[in-house]
Formats: structure tokens, sequence, C-alpha cells
């Protein structure tokens, strides 16, 4: 017999398939905020005017997910309840871009769902929160995808167990004119590395059009490396650098990164709670002719960090001629930024977390943000989202007072 969970009586099952409401403050809470860097003191403060261009294409994963939170994961055989439930639309894609709306971009996305009750929920929740879903195709049999998902409150992780939808999206489900129409006047393409068939039609396109391409590397799927040529920016998960270039470090595997796609600007890690590493190419020179170590000059910008600090920060070198042993050598800069401490009260749920990372890497770029306020502005996006159960309950708006520092700035 396998681990079975049961929902508990007195557990709340939030069914978030109807309009959202940005999410509230606890008193504790907005005491904490009125003490970071001043963050609520511009809340009141006019906010700039939203990027010229924001329109975001992506292409990608949109979802069920049932949440079911545990005091602890259950061990195999095991009988356990639910200490709360919730059903909420997912999948990176769609997450990602319900967060970039949330911020004020225009997203549209281009995926699959069936017309089932579930399929249905997918797009009214999409279009509560500003997404385009008319790219989106809705096949009349088939089951639309769907992810059980174990939340545990003792380790505060996330277990996902996922179930594709059917029959899965093929190019020709995505007419030559909705493509050019779903293209058209956009300023960034972003895929989730899923319906990589698709996925390498839209990028090819795009890439004609001269559009940017957003790359989310997770995990080594099939068709990404295609996708990864067309790449201009590359998120990745922490442990993709390595295990798609074979490199000894993570520094050194993004300086291979840059090595293989000539075409990347930067190339993006996150590490949960240990913030973020990023490399962005140099068009100019070094001023200092000499190669420096990688793998030193990161651990000399940790030891430059300040622990002590809650909010995100940025730390970063100068144009460097960067050295990877056995790897080569790039110029560029290399940054490290860190993540907000959440106390362990306010830490909820990490699902969605990078997706949420990824949406505000989205807005920072259609926004012209330099890296020092986009890596930060990115972390604290994503640790409001942490502070909800799901993927996008606790995304914040523009209007967060927590993001007011970086409008305002």
């Amino acid at each position: 017999m396998g681990t079975i969970i049961y929902p508990n009586p007195t557990a709340t099952l939030l069914n978030s398939f109807t309009s959202l409401s940005p999410p509230s403050f606890s008193s504790r809470s907005a005491a904490t905020i009125s003490t970071r860097a001043t963050m609520s003191s511009q809340a009141s403060a006019p906010l700039p005017p939203l990027p010229d261009n924001r329109i975001v294409l992506g292409c990608g994963a949109a979802v069920v997910d049932f949440l079911a939170a545990v005091s602890a994961f259950p061990k195999p055989d095991d009988k356990i309840r639910s200490t709360s439930l919730k059903i909420q639309g997912g999948g990176n894609a769609g997450n990602a871009l319900t967060c970039a709306a949330r911020l004020g971009l225009t997203p549209r996305l281009i995926s699959k769902v069936a017309g089932d009750p579930q399929g249905r929920g997918i797009l009214e929740e999409l279009e509560s929160d500003g997404v385009d879903t008319s790219f989106l195709v809705v096949s009349e049999e088939g089951n639309s995808p769907f992810t059980y998902i174990i939340v545990d409150n003792e380790t505060k992780t996330r277990t996902c167990i996922h179930t594709p939808g059917y029959p899965p999206m093929i190019p020709e489900d995505l007419s030559k004119s909705s493509l050019l129409s779903a293209l058209d006047g956009a300023r960034l393409v972003y895929f989730d590395g899923r319906l990589h068939e698709t996925a390498l039609v839209v990028a090819q396109e795009a890439d004609c059009k001269s559009i940017p391409i957003l790359i989310d590397a997770e995990k080594k799927r099939e068709g990404l490396d295609n996708l990864l040529s067309f790449s201009d920016y590359v998120v990745c998960s922490a442990n993709f650098p390595q295990a798609w270039t074979e490199a000894p470090s993570v520094s050194s595997a993004l300086v291979s990164m840059l090595l293989r796609l000539p075409k990347i600007k930067f190339v993006i890690v996150t590490l949960g709670e240990g913030g973020c590493i990023m490399l962005e190419r140099s068009v100019t020179e070094a001023v200092q002719s000499e190669e420096m170590d990688i793998d030193s000059l990161l651990e000399s910008l940790k030891q430059k960090i300040d622990n002590g600090t809650v909010i995100p920060t940025c730390i970063s070198s100068g144009v460097t001629n960067l050295q990877a042993e056995g790897v080569g050598a790039v110029t560029g800069r290399l940054f490290l930024g860190t993540a907000e401490k959440i106390p362990s009260s306010e830490l909820v749920d990490t699902t969605g977390a990078g997706d949420a990372f990824i949406g505000a890497v989205l807005y920072a770029i259609c926004a012209n943000m330099p890296p020092e306020k986009m890596l930060p502005f990115a972390a604290q996006v994503a640790g409001a989202g942490c502070r909800a159960m799901g993927a996008r309950t606790g995304l914040p708006h523009r209007t967060d007072p927590r993001l007011s520092f970086f409008f305002q700035h």
C-alpha cells in the first residue's frame, strides 16, 4: 500500500480559480517592512511610468496545482493528514507571466490545455491577472496538465508530481498567423523549456525578427540545447550549469556557457536562500589585461557581503578578463546577489519562487534596470511569493510597498 494523504477536516480548502486580490499584510509583517531600508517610506510616492514597450510573449507550461501542506513529509506507506489544501493555477510560464503582469507588463502566453473544467480554470485565472490567453490552444478532448505538490511545513520544501496534458502541443497547433500576431510588438520572448517543438518554431521566428529571447534552464530537457542557441539571456536553477557543461564549479560553468553560447548577454544561476550569481558578457575589453580566476573572484565577492542585511543586495566586480581553469576565458562582470532573509515564521511555501524571480527579471529587462538593481528586485519579488501557499498567492503587485524602493531609486 502506498502513502496516503488525507484532507484534514479542519484544513482550509482554497480554490483560487477566481479573481485574486493583492496580498494583505499582518501587523507584524508591516512592522518588519518599515525597518527595511526605508522601503515603506516610499510607498506613497508616485510610481514611475511603465516601460514603453512592455509586451512579453511566453511559451511553456500552464497547469493546475493541487497543493497539500503537511506537518512533515510522509514515509513510505504512511497515512497522514494535510494541514491545508489549495487548488491554483501553476506551471513555470503561467507563474512567471502572472508575476510579470502584476508588475505591470502585458504578457501573452502560448500553451495548450483541454476544454475540461481544469482547463477553463487555468484560462480564467490567467485572464483575471491580465495575461493574454488568446494564443492558448484548447483541445476539445483529453486532459489539462496538473501537478500534485506536497508542501513540507517542517523543512519548508516542496515536492512536485506532474502529469502532462494530453494530447501534447505540436507545432501544427499554432498557425503561422497566430504566431505572427503573438510576436507582434513583443519586447521579449520567454521560454520555460517545455513544449520544445513548438517553442523552437517560436524561437526561430523571434530570432528572425531580432526579438530578444530569455530561457528558463531549470534542468536538461529534450530540445533545450536547440532553444539555448537562440537565447540572449538565460536564468538557470542551481544544478543546471554544471550538469549542462560538466565544469568543475558553478562559476566556471557560467564561463563555459558564455563560451558555448556566443549570443548570450548574461546568465544567472539562482541558489535559493543562497541568492544568485550572474555573469554578464562585456562588449568592451577589460582595463587590466591580466586574467583573473573566476572562482577566486567569486570568493572575494562573498567576503564583501554584509550578513547582517535582511533585504536583498548585490555586489559586483569591474569588467575583468575572467578565466576558468580547463574551460577558457571571457571578458565580463561577475555579480553576486543575496536573497531576502525571511523569518521562519513568515516562510510558508517556496513553490514557484524561481518563476517569480524570472517574472521580475522580465520586467527588469523591459525597464532597462541595471544588474545591480535587477538582482535585488527579483530576489525581493521571489521572497514575497514565499510568504503564502502556492506559486501565485503571494506574488506582489506593482503597488506593493515592498517594491517601492526599487521603483523610486
